[in-house]
């Protein structure tokens, strides 16, 4: 996964992207979440491949995993009552 996602502070001004290409993992998402198969968008981008987009769905995962780890939850939710 790390070699297929790529973070350039000259590309899409740092935003993940597929490696070799200008497709940001949101765009893939997003597409995704609309409801477009893996099929369909390696269809519509040639440069990707589904292993691409798997990619980007792991990225995705490994970041919400990272940002909402048990511990850095429980604070967020103690800190989001206490404000409140």
């Amino acid at each position: 996964m790390k070699t297929r996602i790529v973070r350039n502070p000259k590309i899409l001004a740092g935003k993940p992207v597929i490696a070799g290409t200008r497709i940001p993992v949101a765009l893939i998402l997003n597409l995704l979440a609309h409801g477009q198969t893996i099929g369909e968008i390696v269809g519509d981008y040639p440069d990707l491949t589904a292993a691409d987009v798997k990619a980007a769905v792991e990225y995705a995962q490994h970041t919400v995993e990272k940002t909402y780890s048990p511990a850095t939850s429980t604070l967020h939710e103690i800190s989001h009552r206490r404000r409140h």
